[in-house]
């Protein structure tokens, strides 16, 4: 086995390991009990996300007879080769959202709306939930609101700072379905695609207290630069909202939270983990590390570069070793080409390795998509610079240009999985060998 296939095998285990149909099972167990001992007359299923397909299916394998309604909403081009029978579902636009996530957000609404006392509410949230679950807040309109989500990704915000912003410009995050549910029971599972794993971030919330406030998002739009550059309208509700004439969304405290279980089903950990067991069964020295991966992406690709060849200046001749990360980066865009934040940080780490032998790096998104690409990802090593070169393609000048795809496509250095059905963050793995 070459170490190139060897680094698809150590990845794939670690997104077979966080697929909803093996995860969800042990928690719909729970649910199950729930709906049977619990004195419901109705169990209606709702969910958004990057993995809301499996996860649904999942859920009519063990609930099939007893599930009342049901909608999810997923990604345009999602797989749908598999689709539940009894939950519905609706396809949006990701990462940015578009009128038919408008739509399919209201038919949800109108699912939470009717939901009593006797209702249990199965909510399924995964990573992309933000934007396919979308309602503006009525002073503005969808478009201001992707102006502004556009020009948070475009300087670089993390997912903690785009959320702040998108809770206080909707009807339906930062816990406000659970408010419009009330007094319905609702039972959450999320597949987790944020650092540290906070159920007030995955999705922005949408069933759990916000700890954030409309002055934390005038902050965010201050210390990127953007309190000029948004949609005035956005800008009038964070500062009416900030002033207290706006109500603020629900915080942690607030009683009708009591009636909401959230789990987390799957989550970064998990992947790296089962990545791990997968490259031990191939007698390597396997390297976890703790923190997650976060930051500007080129940044940590040089970091991780700089741990990968000092590992392998410590190997013996024929040993092998295996580093793996996980986490989420960001990306500044100044360019005009195409990536997205794994493609870039492979991109500097091939810079970094140049003509360093032995080492192959992956890293890769679990839902197979980075940025506004096919690729999860790239897979780079020490020759990937030299090829690159010898087709007439500079790296730092691709990189300027936020131009990470073509550069990888040209040294065959793309990472193609399709999308997975899951979605925790990314994967880093590094194979060296001495």
């Amino acid at each position: 086995m070459t170490d190139r296939e060897l680094i698809d095998t150590i990845f794939s285990a670690g997104l077979a390991a966080v697929d909803p149909l093996v995860t969800l099972p042990p928690h719909l167990v729970q649910v199950k009990e729930m709906f049977r001992t619990g004195g419901f007359r109705r169990l209606i299923v709702v969910g958004f996300g990057k993995a809301s397909v499996p996860m649904a299916l999942a859920v009519e394998d063990m609930l099939d007879q007893q599930i009342g309604a049901g909608l999810i909403i997923a990604p345009h081009g999602a797989n749908l080769s598999a689709l539940p029978r009894r939950i519905k579902v609706a396809t949006a636009g990701h990462p940015h959202p578009d009128p038919a996530g408008v739509v399919a957000s209201r038919r949800i609404i109108e699912l939470a709306h009717a939901a009593d006392e006797k209702t249990l509410m199965l909510l399924l949230i995964s990573g992309g939930g933000s934007a396919l679950f979308t309602a503006p807040a009525d002073e503005i309109t969808l478009e201001e609101k992707m102006e502004t989500c556009r020009l948070l990704m475009d300087a670089g915000a993390d997912i903690q700072e785009l959320n702040t912003v998108r809770k206080h410009l909707s009807k339906v995050k930062g816990g406000k379905l659970a408010a419009l549910a009330h007094p319905a029971r609702i039972f959450a599972l999320a597949v987790s695609d944020v650092p540290g794993d906070r159920p007030d971030v995955i999705a922005s919330g949408p069933a759990y207290p916000d700890p954030t406030t409309f002055a934390d998002a005038l902050a965010v739009l201050a210390r990127l630069h953007l309190s000029g550059r948004v949609p005035p309208a956005v800008r009038k509700r964070l500062e009416l909202g900030a002033a207290g004439s706006i109500k603020e969304t629900p915080k942690p405290g607030d009683p009708l939270f009591s009636s909401v279980t959230t789990v987390i089903a799957a989550r970064n950990r998990d992947a790296m983990e089962a990545a791990a067991h997968a490259a031990g069964k191939h007698k390597m020295e396997v390297h976890l590390l703790e923190s997650p991966i976060c930051g500007e992406a080129r940044e940590a690709g040089r970091r991780l570069a700089e741990l990968a060849v000092a590992r392998r200046r410590k190997l013996a001749p024929g040993q092998l070793a295996c580093l793996i990360s996980g986490g989420e980066t960001t990306v500044r865009v100044v360019g005009k080409g195409k990536g997205g934040r794994n493609q870039e940080m492979a991109v500097a780490f091939a810079m970094a390795i140049e003509g360093e032998p032995g080492i192959t790096f992956l890293s890769g998104g679990t839902d197979g998509i980075d940025g506004p690409t096919d690729a999860a990802g790239g897979v780079v090593d020490g020759n990937t610079v030299a090829l690159a070169r010898a087709a007439g393609l500079d790296p730092v000048a691709y990189l300027a240009e936020n131009d990470a795809y073509a550069f990888l496509q040209g040294c065959r250095g793309l990472l193609k999985t399709g999308p997975t059905g899951t979605n925790v963050m990314d994967l880093q793995i590094a194979v060296v060998r001495g």
